[in-house]
């Protein structure tokens, strides 16, 4: 909703307000303006000229040379609007000037002729090009006559203002209009609401002399009244009221059309104006249309209709469906004299009905959808009426022909200042609450202990006691409420276990300098068995997907992060570490029927290079070593690494020599490597490492307790050894057969060193270890280190066949 700060003024008082303070006020009342949007910003120096003279350009056949009077003085002006001409009034943009957008206009020269300014557009002064009349698209605006010369043309076009841009959730349709602000503003401020004037002349004819309403859908359409206005003369409406639309977004027509759009905006009451010569009857019936039954709309397309919708009919065909859109014979047009009018109340669903089935979505239909006030319809008429009789010239018949079936009473809610308050956790005394009801213009009475409100017809969304609730915090400011807790037993609030590993989790993962990515759970049947954590019985297909790219539910994480390396490679950012923490959806089988099992899924995508030094000339590009270090640090980080083990992988969609399946305690969660060159190949990448680990297992298993050592006070000793062994045997295994021997003393061993070559048979790989042995509590002898080391280099022998390297 686009609201007019200086519209808005017309009906409260509000001149006291900057623009700014008016929109704090409604976002803290509850109703948030997105967005300001100054209309005249940047524009300086335009004035209102007068074209004495138009000449064609001696050397250019498109462009005029103009003497144009600017108040001061006479001065040459180049143009190339096809509409200028002697005689008019125009906006013009004096040397100097500043258009929108930061055109500066200077004292030029067009193909030797001076030009002393520019006549500008609507376009040009900042107008969007779609809310520009139709006379003035492709030239110049011209004013009116009573337009002074010299005076501010951004004041004449009423662009000293500035649009408040409202996003109204849907349970406020009431501030779809300008009044309905207005009565937001009021209350926020406690202050009146000024209405418009709907008195008008009568004409001596009665408007049910010439029609008469019929309405075969009352629970469709609860109101229908028809108003009569005669001798109209269509024609451009005046300047203020195209501007005022302008500012709401709505283009200008005519006269009669931008009056309906303007009581539209204002009343938020949807009207609509036939040409009554062409109506083809004196006979308005409103009924559900007939199955296949067409019918050609405003915007000349033929719609076919079904008995769910509802139309305007003239007793045999449809001139109108209800609420949406008008049909085009009877539309009003420049030889338009009489003017039959409606205003109604349809039923909001009935209208998002035809609304969506046909795709159109209008101003009228949005607020038809999102209910009217109906209580006012007459009210709305009747000051089309007035303006059509003061802008148009038109002669009012007496009366409303009218088919009237809205319920009598209003609805009614019975509350208490007791109540209220245990809902809010406040202390409001009872006049306090009625006085915001009173500033609300809510009719409020007190019955013994209880508080009765009746509900407005203009504030459909207030249903039940909440709502009133919800009213009186509003209006008592969200930032008056106290801070209170919950009445009963309180403790206070914390993360579970599952929650802080997974925040540990991600944070280790963000330190180490990967970004957190949240990709799609929905995928391709292409891609829902790929790069998965294990074989799944079933794929979760979904039953009504927005497209082939999402028809199923994910198994793995890789594929849409694979996406996401290919999406930065494709713009030239090749260095990429991205990681997922979600969920996999695994179906059953047997039985489709079933809820599919959700699992908890870790997985990562690193490609390109991991460090870049370029100051000290250093690269380290990703490699398999750098990402399973990566994950040791996890591992360590939650207390699993003594669980952990790496063995060789076979998975398919992974380099055979550069992939890992990890286990915990002997279970497979996962596995780590570089993408299959193939898998690369399809994805259009280049060489990438990825893991996907099940979090649900870590999560479940208990992690060590962590214990803190003080830096030990006695020296260690460090004995470095060069294995010997057969080149299918695992480095890590002769770690671990090194662990298990050294005992209590051997404090940390590390691989330094793989070599394979000169030396060394065939089949034969050497692997270097340096092992540490240390007591934090004594210094170790000669005698104790060497005893322990032979034992190590004993099981070497006995269990992986390791000999020293001579």
């Amino acid at each position: 909703m686009l609201v007019s700060y200086q519209w808005l003024k017309d009906y409260v008082d509000i001149k006291d307000l900057s623009v700014e303070e008016t929109a704090e006020r409604l976002t803290r009342g509850g109703v948030e303006v997105d967005m300001l949007h100054p209309r005249s910003e940047g524009i300086n120096n335009v004035v209102v000229g007068y074209v004495e003279s138009c000449e064609r350009h001696p050397d250019a056949d498109k462009l005029n040379v103009c003497q144009v009077n600017t108040g001061e003085q006479t001065a040459p002006i180049v143009c190339g609007a096809p509409n200028v001409k002697a005689g008019q009034k125009v906006a013009v943009a004096k040397p100097g000037a500043v258009l929108p957008g930061g055109m500066k206009i200077e004292k030029t020269e067009l193909r030797g002729q001076t030009s002393e300014g520019m006549i500008c557009s609507l376009q040009e002064l900042g107008i969007e090009q779609k809310l520009v009349a139709k006379e003035f698209m492709d030239g110049i605006y011209v004013f009116s006559d009573e337009a002074a010369i010299g005076s501010d043309a951004v004041a004449e076009l009423s662009l000293r203002d500035t649009v408040l841009e409202l996003d109204l959730t849907p349970n406020r349709p009431d501030c779809l209009s300008i009044l309905g602000v207005a009565y937001e503003m009021a209350a926020l401020l406690d202050r009146d609401v000024q209405h418009p004037s709907v008195t008008h002349g009568q004409a001596a004819e009665y408007a049910k002399d010439y029609v008469s309403v019929q309405v075969e859908a009352p629970n469709d359409n609860p109101y229908y009244g028809a108003k009569v206005i005669r001798n109209i003369s269509v024609g451009p409406s005046p300047q203020w009221m195209q501007n005022r639309l302008t500012a709401a977004g709505i283009r200008p027509i005519n006269n009669v059309v931008d009056i309906t759009n303007y009581v539209l905006m204002e009343y938020g009451q949807p009207l609509h104006a036939f040409d009554l010569d062409k109506f083809g009857s004196s006979d308005i019936v409103v009924r559900r249309a007939n199955v296949d039954e067409q019918m050609t709309t405003l915007d000349e397309e033929v719609r076919t209709l079904t008995n769910e919708h509802l139309v305007i009919t003239n007793g045999e065909e449809p001139v109108a469906l209800a609420g949406v859109m008008g049909g085009s014979y009877s539309e009003v047009q420049d030889d338009t004299t009489t003017v039959l009018l409606e205003a109604a109340y349809f039923q909001p669903a009935r209208v998002r009905k035809a609304s969506k089935d046909i795709g159109i979505r209008s101003e009228s239909s949005i607020r038809f959808e999102k209910g009217i006030d109906s209580g006012r319809v007459e009210e709305a008429a009747e000051r089309a009426a007035k303006l059509l009789e003061r802008y148009a010239g038109g002669d009012v018949l007496e009366g409303t022909v009218e088919v009237d079936h809205r319920p009598a009473e209003k609805p009614m809610i019975t509350t208490s200042s007791a109540q209220l308050n245990k809902l809010l956790g406040m202390d409001l005394k009872e006049d306090d609450i009625l006085s915001i009801f009173r500033r609300l213009r809510l009719e409020a009475r007190r019955d013994k202990n209880h508080i009765i409100v009746d509900v407005p017809t203009r504030r459909p969304d207030l249903e039940m006691e909440v709502d009133l609730a919800e009213e009186v915090a509003r209006l008592y400011g969200y930032d008056n409420i106290p801070t209170t807790l919950p009445a009963g037993t309180t403790t206070p609030g914390s993360l579970s276990p599952v929650q802080q590993k997974r925040r540990k989790i991600r944070r280790y993962l963000e330190g180490s300098g990967l970004h957190e990515a949240i990709t799609y759970t929905l995928t391709s049947s292409n891609r829902s068995n790929r790069l998965q954590l294990q074989d799944v019985p079933g794929t979760v297909d979904v039953s009504m997907p927005m497209s082939e790219d999402r028809s199923k539910m994910r198994t793995s994480l890789l594929p849409h992060l694979l996406d996401t390396v290919q999406y930065n490679r494709n713009r030239q950012l090749n260095d990429v570490a991205v990681f997922e923490l979600g969920s996999i959806f695994i179906g059953e089988k047997e039985s489709l029927s079933k809820q599919p099992h959700e699992k908890q899924v870790l997985a990562g995508a690193i490609a390109g290079m991991w460090d870049v030094q370029l100051w000290q000339g250093e690269k380290k590009k990703t490699d398999f070593f750098i990402v399973k270090g990566v994950l040791e640090g996890l591992f360590e980080e939650i207390g699993l690494a003594d669980h952990i083990q790496f063995h060789r992988s076979n998975h398919t969609e992974l380099h055979p020599g550069r992939s890992a399946d990890v286990y915990l305690n002997g279970q497979t969660i996962g596995f780590i490597g570089q993408t299959h060159p193939m898998v690369e190949k399809e994805w259009g990448i280049k060489e990438t490492y990825v893991f996907q680990l099940d979090v649900d297992a870590l999560l479940a298993f208990t992690a060590n307790e962590l214990f803190y050592e003080t830096i030990p006070r006695y020296p260690s000793i460090t004995r470095d050894i060069a294995l010997v062994v057969g080149e299918e045997v695992a480095a890590g295994d002769v770690q671990q057969v090194i662990i298990n021997a050294g005992g209590d003393l051997l404090h940390r061993v590390s691989l330094f060193d793989v070599y394979q070559g000169e030396n060394l048979s065939d089949g034969q790989k050497s692997l270097a270890f340096s092992l540490v042995y240390l007591d934090p509590e004594r210094t170790l002898t000669d005698e104790e280190v060497s005893k322990t080391h032979d034992n190590v280099l004993t099981q070497l022998q006995e269990q992986v066949n390791a000999s020293l390297r001579q």
